[in-house]
């Protein structure tokens, strides 16, 4: 074949295309191996007639024959403003029913599954909403529906034998973790290591999501998405199953009957559960608008966090004020760094990486730099107060997690300065953001299996 002068460009595409069928189950592995092939020779054919790589690319695919309408789901689900161009077209035919049908079907059984694995503790004598039993949910919680999660994905994406495996021992290291140390209750390293579980085993819900291309910046940056997307629609039906709730109490209390005990013990908890299943097979099946719904969220909050942050350090500084360290404000500040750092991975994810900078951008960088700023002043907060009275559990996660995100800020807004100078492409920042992720992963694992033993369980 001819040698692309960009043939990252065009190996990332590739990987995209073949993803993006093997997730919709359109074809078989090694039908799936002889039609890339096919495409490219198509791809080769083109570029040697005087095509560039790119057209050559959305040409050989638009050829492909009976995958038409996949390739214009596929056009349609990345904002490239040339695949819409090209591809996509009055045709909005989906998947075939039968394979949708069945898809649901799965969902919805592992949906049952999820809503039974919060009950079956009972059987054991954990009660749920028992004080007694509070710490062994809190702890178990993840592990109740996430490898359910990701399972289903596993399934879609047609994992093989070995990842599975390898996605089974992670989770059942977790259920041993969560459950053979001796914590004292409510302590520092218990309530620490209830809080990062399930940052460290989402890792591998985004491995079993993007399949065997986690090296492909587009893969990855598809699961920021998705991450993005179920959080809203998971809220959307909490606040639904809110209002059912209450409407439910209302009605057979008018008629003398008091079922709160039904809410708490079953509607709650195992709808909760099965609203993972289903808000991520909403996600996939892109069955609303919440993918245009979502980008608009980012402008709104994007202004206001940074107004917020601004009058934070304009406040402090003029009044002198220092960061009080103490456990719940430390928590309070990883929080609303963290809610920066969703609010620029989702704007990543959302903008037209071929879009030119604009004043959106402009502002990004700002929110960036002010949550930079912020997140010098918590470490040195934090630095002071381990300097002065030693370290203890909270504060070395704390000091941990500021590290890791004054890292990913600082690089960031190095990355975001470059390109609105016109000296680096948005696509740096893409890259970086995706592959530091695991790193905010790998630490919480850390949390969760070293601080008990370092810090005695207190």
């Amino acid at each position: 074949m001819t040698a692309f002068t960009d043939g990252d460009s065009l190996e990332e595409q590739i990987s995209e295309w073949r993803t993006y069928l093997r997730r919709h189950q359109a074809i078989h592995t090694p039908d799936l191996e002889e039609l890339e092939t096919h495409l490219r020779d198509q791809v080769a054919a083109l570029v040697e007639s005087g095509l560039a790589v790119d057209e050559a690319f959305l040409v050989a695919v638009k050829r492909m024959g009976n995958l038409d309408a996949l390739s214009r789901e596929f056009a349609r689900e990345h904002s490239e403003r040339l695949w819409k161009q090209l591809i996509v077209g009055a045709d909005t035919e989906g998947k075939p029913k039968d394979a949708s049908r069945v898809e649901l079907m799965v969902v919805l059984g592992l949906a049952v599954l999820a809503g039974i694995a919060i009950k079956i503790p009972e059987l054991f004598g954990h009660h749920l909403g028992d004080d007694a039993h509070a710490a062994f949910y809190a702890h178990n919680v993840p592990l109740f529906i996430l490898p359910l999660l990701t399972a289903y994905f596993a399934w879609k994406r047609q994992l093989g034998v070995t990842e599975c495996l390898g996605l089974l021992f992670a989770y059942g290291t977790a259920a041993v973790f969560a459950n053979v140390y001796p914590f004292v209750s409510e302590s520092h390293t218990e309530i620490l290591s209830v809080i990062h579980m399930p940052i460290a085993l989402w890792l591998a819900v985004g491995i079993a999501y993007v399949g065997d291309n986690w090296r492909s910046v587009g893969a990855r940056m598809n699961f920021v998405r998705f991450t993005g997307e179920l959080f809203i629609y998971f809220v959307l039906m909490a606040l639904g199953g809110g209002v059912l709730t209450g409407f439910t109490l209302m009605m057979f209390e008018a008629i003398g009957f008091n079922v709160e005990w039904l809410a708490q013990q079953w509607i709650l908890p195992c709808g909760a559960m099965g609203a993972v299943l289903v808000g991520a097979w909403l996600v996939e099946a892109k069955q609303s608008v919440i993918e245009n719904m979502a980008p608009v969220l980012t402008r709104l909050f994007t202004p206001l966090f940074t107004i917020v942050l601004l009058v934070f350090l304009i406040t402090m500084v003029w009044t002198g004020s220092g960061i009080d360290v103490a456990r719940e404000v430390l928590i309070g500040f990883d929080l609303a760094l963290v809610l920066v750092l969703a609010l620029l991975l989702y704007s990543v994810s959302a903008r037209d990486p071929q879009a030119p900078p604009g004043a959106f951008d402009a502002l990004q960088l700002v929110l960036v730099l002010s949550a930079l700023v912020v997140d010098g002043f918590a470490l040195a907060a934090i630095a002071a107060r381990i300097t002065e009275f030693g370290f203890t559990p909270n504060r070395v996660a704390a000091l941990g997690e500021n590290l890791l995100l004054l890292v990913n800020l600082a690089w960031s807004a190095w990355l975001y300065a470059q390109f609105l100078r016109g000296r680096g492409t948005f696509a740096s920042l893409e890259r970086w953001q995706t592959s530091y992720l695991p790193v905010f992963c790998v630490w919480a694992a850390l949390v969760v299996i070293l601080f008990p033993l370092l810090f005695g369980y207190k």
